[in-house]
């Protein structure tokens, strides 16, 4: 059951997202706060207390302490709630998803639409890792814990679509774009290669390529021909480069393609 806090400096707007999220099942709580400032306090006085705030249901455009500042103080949080835009700004989506954003709702906003979105925030909290205990002495050590999964806002002829880490099969160097293929088709985001590398490396995406960076449980074969190495995941074939043939090799024996869900 999730602990919210719904964030909004219109008071109609603000009674009728806390009125949707008290309607949903997996909430257990909704807080309010009718601007930046008094979102802090009610997270701080939230901690003090030792108790937790799940989510944060936060409206971009407000006076002071606007949305995204907001979140950009709340992912300094050594244990940051999960955060999702509610907000009538189409425009701010790429600079949401990069503050890491488990959603992006737009206003007015349909019931339906924001439970998915407390739906993304119930599934990440379930699968937040836990401590990591120390094995004893002879014992084995304990399974990595899952990585949360992230989610990315696309804009395709007008429509806003949300595309899911764990969807991506590769991502493809586009100069400080990078092409996220799926089973569905690709999307451009504005991302280097470099960061999604960086970001991606604890979920299982591995660089091949100094364009393509894949995610090794996506891929079904390794090949190897004419002295080159290749790998086929989604009905794509992908050469990989010299330099990384070795470190590729060896991550699928470790996690071999036999093995991928």
């Amino acid at each position: 059951m999730l602990h919210t806090l719904a964030v909004d400096d219109e008071e109609p707007a603000l009674a009728e997202l806390a009125y949707l999220l008290r309607r949903d099942p997996r909430v257990a709580e909704v807080q309010t706060a009718g601007d930046g400032q008094q979102a802090l306090l009610a997270l701080d006085r939230a901690l003090a207390s030792g108790r937790s705030v799940d989510a944060v249901f936060l409206d971009i455009g407000m006076p002071g302490l606007d949305g995204l500042a907001l979140a950009r103080l709340i992912s300094r949080f050594a244990q940051p709630p999960r955060v999702v835009f509610v907000t009538a700004h189409e425009d701010h989506a790429v600079e949401a998803f990069a503050l890491h954003a488990a959603d992006y709702v737009l206003k007015p906003v349909a019931p339906e639409r924001l439970a998915e979105a407390v739906r993304r925030c119930a599934a990440a909290s379930a699968a937040e890792p836990v401590p990591e205990e120390q094995p004893e002495q002879g014992g084995a050590a304990p399974e990595r814990a899952a990585v949360p999964d992230e989610v990315f806002s696309v804009e395709l002829a007008g429509v806003t679509r949300f595309v899911q880490r764990s969807e991506v099969l590769y991502a493809e160097a586009q100069g400080d774009y990078a092409r996220l293929h799926t089973g569905g088709g690709s999307h451009l985001v504005r991302i280097p290669l470099a960061t999604l590398e960086e970001r991606w490396g604890a979920a299982g995406f591995v660089r091949i390529h100094r364009s393509h960076l894949v995610a090794l449980h996506h891929v079904r074969e390794l090949r190897m021909e004419a002295g080159r190495t290749y790998v086929v995941l989604g009905g794509h074939v992908l050469a990989v480069s010299r330099r990384h043939t070795r470190q590729v090799r060896e991550m699928l024996v470790r996690h071999p393609p036999t093995a991928a869900v």
